[in-house]
């Protein structure tokens, strides 16, 4: 198993092995999971706690979309390395992912902290966007990882 850092934050440790398949899954799960919960917020007219979700199914995938590629922290999954490592080196060093999603992460947590920190309201058009770059998000994730979405 190689180990190599690139500012110190993060290890490379070549194909993933049983274990951090299971962790890919995992996170996968997740994702439509909280994919799925941001769909029924939205159709219940909850459009903060739909942003909250969509961030958070973007941010596993994510996960999982890192974990697939020998990517991990020395630590925990901050946001500021998953959204680093995912734009940086998984869309444009290794070109990967389309490049249409490089803002959907920072876009997404940008609203889910109006939603949960500020004294404003997500409204339905801001919700049904972040739904909209969720949904491309988790399906570009799913299908790079071989599963269908």
């Amino acid at each position: 198993m190689k180990t190599m850092s690139i500012r110190g934050s993060y290890r490379r440790l070549g194909k993933p092995c049983k274990y951090m398949e299971q962790d890919i899954t995992i996170y996968l799960a997740k994702a439509a999971e909280s994919l799925q919960t941001a769909e029924s917020e939205f159709a219940n007219g909850r459009y903060n706690s739909c942003a909250n979700r969509c961030y958070y199914g973007c941010f596993q995938a994510a996960i999982a979309a890192l974990l697939s590629e020998g990517i991990r922290p020395r630590g925990q999954w901050s946001h500021e390395f998953v959204q680093g490592q995912f734009v940086g080196v998984l869309i444009n060093q290794r070109h990967l992912y389309e490049t249409q999603l490089r803002r959907v992460l920072s876009d997404n947590q940008n609203l889910r902290e109006k939603a949960d920190y500020r004294p404003e309201l997500v409204n339905a058009t801001q919700a049904s966007r972040a739904l909209r770059r969720t949904r491309t998000f988790v399906a570009a994730v799913r299908q790079r990882g071989g599963v269908a979405s």
